[in-house]
């Protein structure tokens, strides 16, 4: 009978420290899907972020390329109005009868663009005119009809096209 009440403990306390050993290994895995559940829980809230971030962004890119589109439809209507307005001028005749008013229109559209373009780059758009641009002041830099040159100072940097009809 000794033997098996020696055999019974012995099983007993195999069956309780298998059950502690158990327990505790349960106990510890516990622990770690804990820490990896809140490892997981973090990152989707970072995921959830950069979603929130990139919806916001793709919203933002919608409609800054909306504008552009916008722009871009006026600009080529305007390329459309300046095309449409060349065909209906004939600037080769106008340069033939009147160059100095189709010069100096084109050279204060030219100064016009020029500080535009400044302007567009971060300038401030406001330069001096060239001495060589056309205006109404007393030294125009124009040729008179006759094609004298009322310019009080010669200016060689420019390339000058002289053009002179008979009448």
């Amino acid at each position: 009978m000794i033997y098996v009440v020696f055999i019974l403990l012995a099983v007993l306390g195999g069956v309780g420290f298998g059950g502690y050993t158990y327990v505790t290994d349960l106990q510890e895995r516990v622990e770690v899907l804990r820490e990896n559940n809140a490892k997981l829980e973090t990152a989707l809230e970072t995921s959830e972020e950069s979603i929130e971030t990139l919806q916001q962004d793709m919203a933002k890119f919608a409609e800054a390329n909306q504008q552009l589109q916008n722009e871009l439809q006026q600009a080529e209507q305007y390329g459309d109005e300046l095309q449409a307005k060349l065909r209906r001028h004939n600037l080769t005749a106008l340069a033939l009868r009147k160059p100095t008013l189709l010069e100096g229109n084109m050279n204060d559209a030219t100064a016009k663009l020029w500080r535009d373009i400044e302007k567009d780059t971060g300038g401030t758009g406001d330069s001096p005119l060239p001495n060589w641009l056309q205006s109404d002041t007393e030294d125009t830099g124009t040729r008179s009809e006759g094609g004298d040159e009322s310019r009080a100072s010669a200016d060689t940097d420019s390339s000058e096209t002289e053009t002179r009809t008979t009448e």
